[in-house]
């Protein structure tokens, strides 16, 4: 019997006035995808749509074999990183993080350790009791990062969930994300900006223009291709294909 898709998005349609957005793919269960595309191109709706976010205008989105199309966030067992970390400043970080096991936080022992296991994973360990706005922003994306990495859902969305580490930092928590990818057997969908991190991570490229997708294809020799405009244009005159010849 065919395995249902992890992710599916059939014919799904989004607009607000003159922006517009309607994607189909699917992805198989496990797998990493980086999404790419111009500021603009509907990468963080595709996400959004995902997530229950936005609802769709047409078409039909399935999580892990299951119709989730009117379903509330909370219901469709995914964990979502944002680009501005989306953490309550009132409370601490930990409390942020037990948050993500149970809105109301009746959380215990061995759910406070997962926490605080979390923490010691992306590097703040002994942090607990820090309050949010006390953090440097790369700080606060880690504790949105061990958030999610806490709740263990079978689908995984990251929203440029790197953008404010440095390249050092960045590659760890890349790292980290991949295992924790595989102890629970997520399927990932990773909007980015940087190809390198999207070739080092993902299986699979969405390439994203003008609220459509202009490219599905494998990771690798992805950006060596030369027949995709748009992704001439996003990658810029400078950009070197593998081998040295300018794309």
């Amino acid at each position: 019997m065919t395995q249902e898709p992890a992710i599916a998005f059939e014919d799904v349609a989004f607009g607000i006035g003159d922006l517009s957005a309607a994607f189909s793919f699917e992805r198989a269960a496990g797998s990493v995808t980086a999404i790419l595309g111009p500021s603009g191109a509907g990468k963080s709706t595709l996400l959004n749509l995902a997530a229950g976010f936005l609802t769709p205008s047409a078409g039909r989105i399935g999580l892990n074999g299951k119709d989730v199309t009117r379903l509330a966030p909370s219901e469709r067992g995914v964990s979502m990183v944002f680009q501005d970390n989306n953490l309550f400043a009132h409370l601490d970080i930990r409390t942020n993080i037990g948050l993500g096991l149970d809105p109301a936080l009746r959380l215990d022992r061995t759910a406070w350790s997962q926490v605080d296991h979390a923490l010691d994973r992306v590097g703040l360990g002994g942090f607990g009791k820090r309050m949010p706005a006390t953090l440097s922003g790369g700080e606060q994306q880690r504790v949105a990062l061990a958030r999610a990495f806490v709740r263990r859902r079978p689908v995984l969305l990251l929203d440029e969930p790197f953008d404010g580490l440095g390249p050092g930092l960045a590659a760890d928590m890349l790292d980290l994300m991949l295992e924790i990818r595989a102890e629970v057997g997520a399927t990932v969908l990773m909007v980015t900006h940087d190809p390198d991190e999207a070739s080092a991570a993902a299986d699979q490229i969405l390439f994203i223009a003008r609220g459509r997708i202009a490219a599905d294809a494998p990771a690798a020799g992805f950006f060596d291709r030369a027949d995709l405009p748009d992704l001439l244009a996003y990658l810029g005159n400078g950009a070197k294909r593998r081998g040295g010849a300018t794309i």
